[in-house]
């Protein structure tokens, strides 16, 4: 770790600035090579990696495809897109669940040099319309039952690819095309397209620090650098290894479980064993029987399996590795989940869309940097870190509390078609400023204190005030509105409405949710309406939620 006035080994030479960076030395990055061409590195030309090994496990069917199956599949259906004219550059959403068809889409596009925006299949229509023309989709792969929602965007020209299988084997809806026959093309038609490292390659949707969701633009280069700051590098007990068997059921749309665990996991030639999302006894069944040494979770989860009185009746013996990341794991919780998997390490990860992983807990197997509880670790190596006071921009030394900035190749390239909001979250000199707000310790540790943004955290999930806030006030008998955070215990926090009714209007606290509820997916969905004469606000108009959430406190939840 290093700071201003100290230097290591791999340390530029003193600024003005209080710099950390990583306890472990940087490492040479391959972040000119396309996304799936790094990823897959192992297995092919010179690469150790055995393409019979299996990748992809499907918890649901059982189905198994080995590391070579998942590369022909990819390029298979990425000739059938091309064929259907996704070129170069075009965008292809992914409204899907968990499911091998996720990950074998997505890595199609990412050959073809396309671009890949996911989304949640749970979304309203209009929540998937928003997001599909923000982005300019072209196509949209998805499951059948959620074709409905998409008639609007196939009348304008959006082709529609139906996965089948499971639940949805019945005839395709007119004027979809089967996954299936993608999934057949000639791959010896692939167009092998020139791509290049600054090319986009995902557009995930993310509220930033504030206001709306924004499509974040992650290139190659980009992705790349994020994936070997976690699994690259000579130290094979902090990583993903060959040997390992990764369970993921946390949502694959979410930058988290795709790019954090399936990708990397990819890359370290790992097993990944899907699962369509988290239930309790399914989970531990699933661990005991395909013997999981990794189980990535969040908060909720482990809460979970803290209540849980079955857990004994598992073996969960295997597993080595739990990982945290989403929000952050109070030290009780923590504490309580060692008791349930004993032969198991516990790390947190601290990250967001916008700058991948910040921060890796090193707390792995036998390592020797022990991580705190409550830390979320220490920053990715190949990266810089400062803490910045949020009065006057100055850097802090250790042990004070300020808003955490990233910087290094593997930020986004910027908000699509917002130069104004990626101006204000990367600053001049390349620092991306997150939001959150903390401090590193003596020992580099960084601990998360509180943040500047206004997001609500559901169960990980990201939640825009200002988007429900819009929702709210389009209601003709609502003046004004504003959305703040309540605690939870299960889904550390959700979203709470305060409410103007119009003059002589009668609206009531049901017929506020109803309205919004219709609009939005689950986690969105307003828990508490409370209504008052006027939303405390500054001069500049901007609401004043500190006080909203005081009043929440002392005068509603007494």
């Amino acid at each position: 770790m290093v700071l201003q006035q100290e230097k290591t080994d791999h340390e530029e030479e003193p600024s003005s600035d209080f710099i950390f960076r990583s306890k472990l030395p940087d490492i040479s990055i391959p972040n000119h090579l396309p996304l799936a061409d790094y990823v897959f590195q192992k297995f092919s030309g010179d690469g150790d990696g055995d393409s019979t090994t299996t990748c992809l496990i499907d918890g649901a069917t059982d189905r198994i495809f080995t590391y070579n199956d998942v590369q022909i599949i990819s390029r298979r259906i990425a000739v059938g897109m091309h064929r259907l004219g996704i070129r170069h550059r075009d965008t292809v959403m992914l409204l899907l669940p968990n499911s091998p068809e996720f990950a074998l889409s997505f890595l199609a596009v990412a050959y073809l040099g396309a671009v890949s925006t996911t989304a949640n299949p749970f979304y309203t229509q209009a929540e998937i319309s928003k997001q599909a023309k923000a982005s300019a989709a072209k196509m949209i792969i998805t499951k059948r039952c959620h074709v409905d929602k998409l008639t609007n965007l196939q009348n304008d020209g959006v082709l529609i690819v139906c996965v089948e299988g499971g639940d949805d084997d019945v005839p395709l809806v007119d004027g979809c095309v089967s996954f299936t026959e993608l999934a057949q093309a000639d791959e010896t038609e692939f167009p092998k397209p020139e791509i290049s490292p600054e090319d986009t390659v995902s557009i995930p949707y993310s509220s930033g620090t504030t206001g709306l969701p924004k499509g974040v633009m992650i290139t190659h280069k980009g992705l790349v650098t994020s994936i070997a700051q976690k699994v690259d590098g000579e130290n094979p007990n902090l990583n993903f290894t060959a040997d390992d068997v990764i369970l993921c059921f946390l949502p694959m749309f979410h930058t988290y479980a795709f790019n954090s665990l399936v990708l990397s996991a990819m890359r370290t030639g790992s097993a990944i064993l899907i699962m369509l999302r988290f239930e309790l006894n399914l989970v531990m069944e699933l661990i005991q029987r395909y013997k999981v040494t990794v189980v990535p979770v969040a908060p909720p989860v482990v809460l979970a399996f803290v209540k849980s009185q079955e857990t004994e009746k598992y073996d969960l013996s295997s597993v080595r590795m739990m990982l945290s990341g989403a929000a952050t794991l109070k030290k009780e919780l923590e504490d309580a989940v060692r008791l349930k998997f004993p032969n198991a390490v516990f790390g947190q990860g601290y990250g967001m869309t916008e700058a991948g992983t910040v921060a890796k807990s090193l707390a792995f197997a036998k390592n020797p940097f022990k991580t705190k509880s409550g830390a979320c670790g220490t920053v990715v190596r190949n990266a810089e870190m400062k803490v910045v006071d949020t009065i006057n921009g100055t850097s802090l030394p250790r042990n004070k509390s300020g808003e955490i900035c990233i910087r290094g190749d593997q930020l986004m390239k910027g908000y699509l078609n917002d130069p104004e909001a990626t101006a204000q979250t990367i600053d001049k000199d390349g620092w991306l400023h997150t939001g959150d707000i903390g401090f590193v310790d003596d020992d580099g540790e960084i601990f998360i204190v509180d943040r500047l943004k206004e997001l609500i955290k559901f169960k990980g999930y990201q939640v825009a005030p200002a988007e429900l806030e819009a929702l709210l006030i389009s209601h003709p008998y609502i003046d004004d509105a504003a959305v703040v955070a309540m605690k939870d215990e299960v889904a550390d926090e959700v979203p709470v409405a305060f409410v103007v009714r119009s003059e002589g209007s009668q609206i009531t606290e049901d017929d506020v949710k109803s309205y919004v509820n219709k609009e939005v997916v689950h986690y969105k969905r307003i828990k508490m309406v409370f209504f008052i004469e006027a939303i405390p606000k500054a001069v500049s108009g901007k609401i004043l939620r500190k006080e909203l959430r005081a009043k929440l406190e002392t005068e509603y939840l007494k």
